[in-house]
């Protein structure tokens, strides 16, 4: 049995509620897992690497991979790093209906696709400023014919794509598309961008994963306009497989993905990098029902196994889903969020009972 070290973040307001006894219903599964608890920066400090504590960045760095809460303080510092200082560009965020979650969907059945969001470039690169500032570019809006800096008073926020930010990202959609192929999807991969609009920026995002899609001739490819994409995630979300989007728009439409399951209590993600990943759950803190031993720990527990996937322990991970899926098909030990009246440690000694 491979043995791993676990950097654990519990996250803000209710999240740890949810990590918690999912770390200890994982560490009863005698899996040879060592946990560590990283220190993170103090609430109200700029998001700069400087104030993340070095004591925690070298526990991150010692650790196979981290099990990352939901932040909304102190913990989004730690998260900074994640994904900038680590490299995580593959943000993939899965949905998949289980019977018993309250999808709104008429016929949820056969909801399974994932959604690859590029994770570090985009809007995300956090540039902005005021227009004025802009005279010195002397750029031109080809819609209107007019200098930007002479719009008047306001902000401006720059997008940035890049050919080998997007070249990778790409590989690891198509490399993932051929996985689940060989579990029995279609294997097929749609990328989505505003490339009709923004023809520079979200059409390099679109060129380059067509130029990569040549070398996976055993992958069906096709293109979508980002609108279009929506309209059809909502019409026939059964047909997807692997979906390729720019940061922004993964990170926004992951959310309506996640509703179409049944919420963003049941959705999970992880970041994938070169060299390293970490796990979280897509839904915030909760900060509502803090302390009230009500949060949904599904995403946690799902974000868990695609953990212990990664880590190499396939079998045990399978377990887990399957024992939560008994759960939810039987109906017993819902949280609130999903029409049931259980406690967050109810519902995971559920599973656990399962096991």
């Amino acid at each position: 049995m491979p043995e791993s070290r676990v950097a654990v973040i519990e996250g803000d307001d209710a999240s740890p509620e949810a990590v918690k006894p999912t770390v200890e219903m994982i560490d009863n599964m005698n899996l040879g897992i060592e946990w560590v608890y990283p220190p993170v920066g103090a609430q109200g400090e700029a998001l700069h690497n400087s104030i993340f504590p070095e004591e925690a960045r070298q526990l991150i760095d010692e650790s196979d991979t981290t099990l990352f809460g939901a932040a909304s303080g102190k913990s989004a510092f730690a998260l900074v790093y994640l994904r900038w200082g680590k490299q995580t560009y593959a943000n993939v965020r899965p949905t998949r209906f289980m019977p018993g979650c309250q999808s709104p969907l008429a016929q949820p059945e056969g909801v399974d696709f994932v959604i690859v969001r590029e994770n570090l470039e985009d809007m995300y690169l956090m540039v902005e400023g005021a227009i004025e500032s802009l005279a010195p570019a002397d750029l031109v809006s080809p819609i209107l014919q007019k200098k930007v800096a002479e719009l008047g008073p306001g902000k401006y926020a720059v997008k940035v794509i890049t050919e080998a930010g997007t070249e990778r990202v790409a590989r690891y959609a198509f490399e993932l598309a051929r996985r689940r192929k060989t579990g029995g999807r279609p294997g097929k991969v749609t990328v989505a961008s505003k490339y009709n609009m923004l023809p520079q920026s979200d059409g390099l995002f679109r060129d380059v994963t067509a130029r990569v899609a040549e070398s996976y001739t055993d992958i069906d490819f096709e293109m979508m306009i980002v609108d279009n994409f929506a309209h059809y995630l909502v019409r026939s979300p059964q047909e997807l497989d692997v979906v390729l989007l720019p940061n922004l728009y993964g990170d926004i439409l992951s959310d309506a993905a996640a509703g179409l399951g049944g919420g963003l209590g049941l959705a999970p993600s992880g970041a994938y990098g070169d060299d390293y990943a970490y796990f979280e759950a897509v839904h915030g803190t909760a900060p509502d029902i803090v302390g009230r031993n009500i949060i949904n720990p599904t995403a946690t527990m799902l974000s868990a196994t695609m953990m212990l996937d990664y880590l190499g322990f396939k079998e045990e991970a399978q377990r887990i889903e399957a024992a939560m899926a008994a759960v939810y098909r039987e109906g017993r030990f819902l949280t609130p969020d999903q029409g049931g009246t259980a406690r967050t440690t109810d519902f995971v000694k559920a599973v656990e009972g399962k096991l």
